[in-house]
């Protein structure tokens, strides 16, 4: 789970790079707020032209168990100018050893690429049947 430093649990964490491209600035959300589809409300805090690094601590079910696990995204939408994609897609790997715990990485280039069934394949495949309490 990830912490603020009040110590409320956030469901995700967003990074964007600023505009001269040199520093990682963290982008907080409300903290506190109940959300019914903490995903969804995710996905909604995406630009459509422009690149992110992301963090979402998924929870789902397997047929033995439940399960929390970090996911770490790149998000580089069709829209996002060619530069800022390749500036993203190249500095990532660094970012991502920045973060202890990811267990997944999913890149992701429109929201067709963020559906449950999506995210349900890169954390198990069809070993999944639920994505933060929704049957899959």
């Amino acid at each position: 789970m990830l912490h603020t430093r009040r110590n409320q649990k956030k469901k995700e964490g967003m990074f964007c790079l600023s505009a001269d491209k040199k520093c990682i600035i963290i982008l907080v959300g409300d903290v506190g707020v109940t959300i019914t589809d903490p995903f969804k409300n995710f996905v909604g805090m995406l630009p459509e032209k422009d690149c992110h690094y992301a963090l979402y601590d998924a929870s789902f079910e397997t047929k033995e168990s439940r399960k929390e696990e970090l996911m770490f995204f790149l998000w580089a939408p069709e829209l996002a100018p060619l530069k800022s994609k390749m500036i993203y897609a190249s500095s990532k790997d660094a970012i991502k050893k920045k973060f202890q715990g990811i267990k997944h990485e999913c890149q992701a280039n429109g929201p067709e690429d963020l559906n449950q069934a999506c995210i349900a394949e890169k954390l198990g495949g069809s070993l999944i049947v639920a994505f933060e309490g929704c049957p899959v």
